[in-house]
């Protein structure tokens, strides 16, 4: 009888939780599209929608470890599909595109969520699916052993080729997207979303030392080079006369 009530007790916690997320996303979403925003809701839609690209991204993840291989990285490709049909926000996806001030508040508070998003789905997947953190662990490892420098270079072309595939889709554009993520995958480009889901799958939170803090914060450094590389040449090319 106990064991019943806690049990009812906690659908409808969680119901009333999941309700009041949906109706704030809701309101979030309404305000921005009516031009009545305020700063909070904006910041809520920001939380919101970083937190669930980070999720998207961790759903193509689970697939490449689980399939591998050059289906596994195409698998993955859904993850920025999504993203990118639901206008959320992904680090590597708005990087390239940092102009304003409120653009770069806006960016850690992306890329906090995208990690939480890794989180949650890195923990469900713990429980579901322990299998996959060995493979996840091996990645890990291999960027431990590359070191910052390594890791932040091979961030940078990963970075090159988010925001060209994400300019393309921009413009209605696809096929990049769908040939873009297998590359930077097989050639073995860091992408430091996915990496997030990989770090928080393979380690323990007792595991996470200074050098995976370092390491990973490479792969942030780098593809924010490399998502601001194309844009950034092109203010030191030569303008053509008048």
């Amino acid at each position: 009888m106990v064991n019943n009530s806690c049990q009812r007790f906690c659908f409808y916690h969680t119901l009333r939780i999941i309700t009041r997320f949906v109706l704030d996303l809701y309101r979030a979403r309404t305000c921005i599209n009516t031009g009545q925003s305020t700063t909070n809701l904006i910041m809520r839609k920001t939380i919101i929608d970083s937190i669930l690209a980070g999720i998207c991204i961790s759903l193509g993840g689970v697939a490449f470890l689980k399939v591998g291989g050059i289906i596994g990285a195409t698998l993955f490709s859904f993850g920025l599909i999504t993203v990118v049909c639901y206008k959320m926000k992904l680090y590597t996806g708005v990087s390239g595109f940092v102009e304003t001030r409120r653009d770069w508040i806006e960016l850690p508070i992306i890329i906090t969520g995208n990690i939480v998003g890794c989180a949650l789905v890195a923990l469900a997947i713990k429980t579901a699916i322990p299998e996959l953190v060995d493979s996840a662990h091996k990645i890990v490892e291999g960027r431990l052993d590359k070191g910052f420098w390594n890791v932040l270079l091979l961030a940078v072309f990963c970075g090159f080729i988010m925001t060209t595939v994400v300019n393309f889709t921009r413009q209605k554009m696809w096929l990049p997207l769908l040939f873009g993520i297998p590359l930077f995958i097989m050639c073995g480009f860091v992408h430091s979303i996915a990496d997030a889901f990989y770090y928080t799958l393979a380690l323990n939170l007792g595991e996470w030392n200074g050098q995976a803090i370092v390491v990973y914060l490479a792969s942030i450094i780098g593809n924010f080079i490399g998502c601001n590389l194309y844009r950034t040449m092109q203010l030191a090319a030569p303008k053509p006369k008048q």
